[in-house]
């Protein structure tokens, strides 16, 4: 819902792409929004998890560095190196990807556990560092490629990314190699930072709650009906 109000557009249809250690979307159809039926908004809004976010790259990079680095500042290492697509198309295989939504995951499934066999399967072909990083940063851009292909009505206008994979550069290009027809960009072009985009959205949450609006979309949630979120405790 708070996508929905803060960035959905009157004319075309757009992804909300948080990129934090997990992946997840929004797909926002158009919304020629009402001023007095706000929170009404259309049919068609989806949301799921799509994968691993950053969360193999800066296990990887933890690692590459002896502990160092706890992430790839701007991407910069990644982009000295080469995506391995063998690997992404194998790695694509998991069955999370093939899974219908609404669906969640997190760092118990696509965690330190399973970059560790990533890296393994990298060492078998010889992989530079900068490879590595490079192949799990294209991968993080393909899972979310093949969510919108496999799952969405068409491939957005336009894809807002949030969270920390925004700042690195080296994705949002993969990104929008995979993603020729969009225009992908952080949210920050839209008015909302995305540093505070979390924050700016549990102040929304409290408000609704305050005054007893419901907050979640059974589209999305996969919730039988809409429901206040939260509970208020007074001092």
């Amino acid at each position: 819902m708070i996508d929905a109000c803060l960035l959905s557009q009157r004319d075309r249809d757009l992804a909300v792409q948080n990129v934090g250690g997990i992946g997840n979307v929004t797909y926002l159809p158009p919304w020629p929004k009402d001023p007095g039926d706000h929170l009404a908004p259309p049919e068609g809004i989806k949301g799921w998890d799509t994968g691993p976010g950053n969360a193999l790259i800066d296990w990887a990079v933890s690692q590459l560095s002896d502990g160092q680095k706890t992430y790839d500042h701007s991407g910069q290492w990644a982009a000295q190196g080469t995506p391995h697509q063998g690997l992404i198309e194998h790695w694509l295989q998991h069955p999370f990807f093939q899974a219908a939504p609404p669906k969640s995951t997190g760092r118990e499934l696509f965690g330190a556990s399973y970059a560790e066999r990533c890296w393994q399967e990298a060492q078998t072909h010889s992989l530079s560092d900068a490879d590595l990083l490079a192949t799990l940063t294209d991968f993080t851009a393909a899972t979310i490629e093949l969510s919108y292909r496999q799952f969405l009505p068409q491939v957005p206008s336009e894809v807002l990314i949030g969270g920390g994979g925004s700042h690195n550069q080296y994705f949002m290009q993969r990104l929008q190699q995979r993603l020729p027809s969009a225009n992908v960009c952080p949210t920050d072009q839209r008015q909302l930072n995305a540093d505070y985009k979390e924050a700016i959205a549990f102040a929304m949450l409290a408000y609704w709650r305050w005054h007893r609006i419901p907050s979640n979309l059974p589209s999305v949630t996969g919730a039988t009906r809409p429901c206040l979120l939260g509970e208020i405790w007074m001092p």
